[in-house]
């Protein structure tokens, strides 16, 4: 971009992921010359009202996005203690392992016990593993 163009964005959360890397990228177009603009939340640069309001929403943009994973942070908390289980399901059932490891133990190729539960090589040793 160049001296005089103008950067629209849709919102103005797509151009920044917090208030100081907002500030910082916007203090960046404004020594270049740039404008900026932001549809939905109809800020502009080019006049200090729109630099005032810019400044505001960016904070309030930034407190939300706070908010929003201290309750995500405390949703997973409250799940665990209600014994939700995250992540992927295990492949291996624990009898799937333990036969595993018996016919491992009587001489049976890793390669081969893999092959018959269908599992790759890696899934079976992370499953012996633990």
């Amino acid at each position: 971009m160049e001296h005089g163009d103008t950067l629209t964005v849709w919102k103005l959360d797509r151009l920044g992921r917090s208030v100081r890397d907002l500030l910082n990228i916007l203090h960046d177009l404004q020594k270049r010359g740039i404008q900026f603009e932001s549809l939905t939340d109809a800020i502009s640069t080019e006049t200090p009202t729109g630099r005032a309001m810019l400044h505001m929403v960016a904070l309030l943009a930034e407190l939300e996005s706070n908010l929003i994973a201290e309750r995500t942070r405390a949703s997973v908390k409250a799940a665990k203690a209600k014994g939700v289980k995250f992540g992927r399901k295990p492949k291996l059932s624990p009898a799937q392992i333990k036969h595993a490891r018996q016919q491992i133990e009587r001489g049976q190729p890793l390669q081969d016990v893999a092959a018959i539960l269908n599992v790759s090589r890696i899934t079976l040793y992370r499953a012996l593993k633990d």
